[in-house]
């Protein structure tokens, strides 16, 4: 197969594995049991590609709001929990494997911390897929996005520049990166969480194309929609 592209970057949550909805639930449960109560949907917009540390800068600096001492623990154990389940996007091992029978290289670029990041891929079936080519901001000396480190690092990491490289995001914050980065964006809103109201946002950050399901994304990509 003949691509514009050397390699594709996935995000992870939204974008691989639907899991931002779970999150949320334990997020919004947990602030509430210590005080702060908030509509899911409206944590969900700020929460969707951002980092914990990101998250707890904004409650406080937002919300007047401290975190405990035990509340990172108790997050840790129910999130953990909440991911042992989590659900690969419909058709996002159809991609996978059609990049694999192509022979174009790919690498998962996420916020997530690294334990999280490979449960996720674990509990969804797709890390024997991914191998080792799956980057958190540990990976990057703790610079996420949207800084440009991740997806520069995935590339690298794969052998190419980030200029010939798609990424496939489903937050701002992610395109925001990317195109930091040099890399062409695509937006995917095939999770549980997306709404058709947020490609103005994808666009808004430099996403040039949106797309709403894996299918249309293995079709973009000039792969065998047949795998």
């Amino acid at each position: 197969m003949r691509s514009e592209f050397d390699a594709v970057l996935f995000d992870l949550d939204g974008v691989l594995v639907d899991s931002e909805l779970l999150a949320a639930n334990v997020w919004v449960d947990l602030l509430a049991e210590h005080g702060l109560t908030m509509n899911r949907e409206n944590f969900m917009a700020r929460a969707v590609g951002s980092t914990h540390v990101a998250l707890f800068e904004w409650l406080s600096t937002d919300h007047g709001w401290q975190r405990p001492d035990t509340f990172t623990d108790v997050m840790d154990t129910r999130l953990a929990a909440a991911f042992q389940a989590v659900p690969a996007i419909e058709g996002a091992r159809k991609t996978l494997n059609a990049l694999h029978a192509a022979g174009l290289p790919f690498a998962v670029a996420s916020n997530s911390e690294r334990t999280r990041l490979h449960l996720k891929l674990a509990s969804a079936g797709l890390a024997e897929l991914v191998g080792q080519h799956a980057y958190d901001p540990a990976s990057v000396g703790g610079r996420g996005k949207p800084k440009p480190d991740l997806y520069l690092h995935a590339a690298a990491q794969l052998g190419v520049t980030a200029e010939r490289c798609v990424v496939i995001e489903d937050s701002a914050t992610g395109v925001l990166a990317g195109v930091a980065a040099g890399a062409a964006v695509w937006g995917l809103l095939a999770g549980g969480h997306a709404h058709p109201s947020g490609a103005a946002a994808l666009i808004a950050a430099g996403a040039s194309r949106i797309l709403h399901t894996h299918e249309e994304l293995r079709a973009a990509l000039g792969l065998e929609v047949s795998v």
